[in-house]
């Protein structure tokens, strides 16, 4: 039975029991769907990941703990009837705000907004859970069972804590006193921190926007073109969006998270993991061309990739417990450095055919933080399709100045290649 301390950065987005901080993957369906077949394909996949057996518990211990329920009840689904093609949005809002804090209730629950001819499928879980990948893995596995109930999938053993990931080099003794260090700084830093009431009152929005194949080709084959990634040139676009529609106020800078699987290969792409490591990305002063400021956000991430230890960072970050709170107080009350979390999730691995439906399209993942600054990018291509997702919250980014950060980031998308 699975009993692990959360992690550090698993309590950040847990952040307690009464702040719900969801996020939510959507998949658009065409063709027939059998509720069955759902009921089916969520006891799979609940079979499958521990994580979607437990329940978190506060109170028993200092730290909140992951905790393996022997009756957990089945992962709910919630059906509500199809009216329109933005009702996904209204519902994956709705999401954002319901805790999972029922006893024997698993940390997740799937929403089938049903049509007659087309669905959309929500899966709603926890951040402390989930990333994007974890997002794919899900979808991915429900779809198969939706269209094959008799599938298998295979159990893995859970990872017990982040000693599990460390190799057998590691000098725990140096980088105690490394830690040590670290957190005596980080306890004179918010020691004089002033202490601010300033929090996100507004209400939470998420825009979305999705391209047509033929503009999604012409920007991917023209970062080709001119030796660029597509994640440099979007970082590139919106920070300098951001400087445009701001002026003085915009930041210059993003932060990015990066897959831990690429560092770490035992936690396999269909494992459920929160932790992701983050890059910060930022553009020079001054009148550089969008295409200019991607080629050197493009080495900046290469070489800071490369330096990246993130099995350290792990471990590091469990010595970093006791001033958790404190991270988290900040983060409600600070307008941080940056000017948005860009996350670029690539290409979605999911197949298209089934024999009984159709999976129309994805549409990036949407989440509502607690921060004060929530301002956050989601983008994913499937099927030749960029999609985009920008939330934040009308305190601190009213929605019509989003708007047209997010109208200008597209067109210099488009117009910079």
């Amino acid at each position: 039975m699975m009993k692990r301390r959360l992690m550090m950065v698993e309590r950040i987005m847990y952040v307690d029991s009464k702040t719900p901080v969801n996020c939510i993957f959507t998949a658009k369906i065409s063709g027939q769907l059998s509720e069955e077949n759902f009921r089916l394909a969520l006891d799979k996949i609940q079979q499958k990941h521990a994580l979607l057996r437990v329940s978190i518990d506060e109170k028993t211990e200092q730290y909140p703990f992951f905790t393996e329920e022997k009756n957990i009840t089945p992962i709910p689904l919630r059906i509500v009837q199809r009216q329109t093609e933005k009702d996904w949005l209204y519902e994956s809002e709705t999401e954002w705000f319901k805790l999972f804090n029922e006893d024997k209730k698993p940390l997740a629950r799937l929403v089938w907004v049903k049509g007659k001819e087309a669905s959309e499928i929500l899966w709603v879980m926890p951040h402390c859970i989930s990333d994007g990948t974890t997002g794919v893995t899900l979808m991915r596995e429900l779809l198969q069972l939706l269209d094959n109930p008799s599938a298998e999938l295979l159990p893995y053993e859970p990872f017990e804590s982040v000693n599990d990931f460390l190799p057998s080099n590691f000098n725990a003794t140096t980088k105690k006193f490394k830690a040590r260090v670290y957190l005596m700084f980080a306890g004179f830093f918010f020691m004089l921190q002033a202490k601010s009431k300033k929090r996100n009152l507004g209400k939470n929005y998420a825009l979305h926007r999705k391209l047509d194949p033929q503009t999604t080709t012409q920007i991917t084959e023209k970062c080709k073109a001119n030796g660029i990634s597509v994640h440099a040139l979007l970082c590139a676009a919106f920070m300098q969006a951001f400087r445009e529609v701001q002026g003085e106020k915009a930041k210059g800078k993003v932060i990015s998270p990066v897959d831990v699987r690429h560092f770490i290969p035992e936690i396999k792409q269909d494992h459920l993991f929160a932790f992701a490591p983050t890059v910060e990305l930022s553009i020079k002063k001054g009148n550089h061309s969008v295409l200019d400021n991607a080629k050197e956000i493009k080495k900046d991430l290469f070489e800071k990739i490369n330096k990246m230890e993130a099995r350290e960072l792990l471990w590091m970050g469990e010595q970093m417990h006791p001033i958790v709170e404190r991270m988290i107080s900040l983060l409600k009350s600070s307008n941080g450095g940056h000017d948005v979390t860009l996350s670029n999730m690539g290409k979605i691995d999911i197949p298209s055919d089934y024999q009984h439906f159709k999976l129309e399209t994805i549409m990036s993942p949407t989440v509502a933080f607690p921060w004060l600054n929530s301002n956050t990018l989601v983008t994913s291509t499937y099927n030749r399709q960029m999609d985009f997702t920008f939330m934040s919250n009308e305190h601190f980014l009213p929605k019509e100045e989003a708007m047209k950060i997010k109208d200008k980031a597209l067109e210099l998308l488009i117009t910079s290649v």
